[in-house]
């Protein structure tokens, strides 16, 4: 589990392909320096197992559902991450449950500047995942957890404060990259209840 607030800008070493998915190997040494094989270690929000950690850095095996579900496939060395370590239970929840399963791929259509350090992040997201999202409620954008600030069909609003602009990977972001979605879980687990109810009939 994670809260959606990014601990450290971790940098791609390398993204090799295998007979089956890929490995990715990151520069991380905020991440790693408590870190134990087998940890979840959430990478533009996705939950990924730490691998080979090293002194400075760790891996992390791609299935193959992995990189055709996320953007994690089209990072190349250079390439910014944002990176979070898994909730532990002393930790205050900051942002909202996230399971750093990815719902989908979005598109950046728009980045304006507000000025004073703030911005406007506007993204085209999928139209089946349209439905889990609602003014002032939750979404996650590469993993960090955002509030969505506006909703007109499938595109979604979300305001980027100076802190989140300096400290994620956003600030590398153009118009039409894409960008990894998890939406609500709560929101699923209620649609999934109310499609089992039979209303009555009058």
């Amino acid at each position: 589990m994670f809260t959606g607030l990014v601990e450290a800008l971790g940098e791609v070493i390398a993204n090799t392909p295998q007979s089956t998915g890929a490995r990715l190997r990151i520069h991380a040494p905020d991440i790693v320096e408590d870190a134990a094989e087998g940890d979840s270690i959430c990478v533009n929000g996705v939950c990924l197992t730490a691998l080979a950690i090293g002194e400075l850095a760790f891996s992390a095996d791609l299935a193959p559902e992995t990189r055709a579900r996320t953007n994690l496939s089209t990072l190349k060395p250079g390439d910014r991450v944002n990176l979070e370590r898994s909730l532990l239970p002393t930790t205050r929840l900051g942002g909202h449950i996230l399971q750093g399963h990815v719902d989908g791929v979005g598109s950046i259509v728009e980045l304006k500047d507000l000025g004073e350090g703030n911005w406007w992040l506007t993204i085209e997201v999928p139209n089946e995942l349209e439905r889990y999202l609602v003014f002032k409620g939750s979404i996650a954008i590469d993993g960090i957890s955002l509030t969505v600030a506006s909703v007109e069909g499938c595109r979604v609003g979300v305001t980027l404060i100076p802190h989140t602009w300096a400290h994620t990977n956003l600030q590398r972001r153009v118009i039409g990259d894409r960008v990894n979605l998890e939406t609500d879980v709560i929101a699923k687990y209620v649609e999934k209840m109310l499609s089992h109810i039979s209303l009555p009939k009058h």
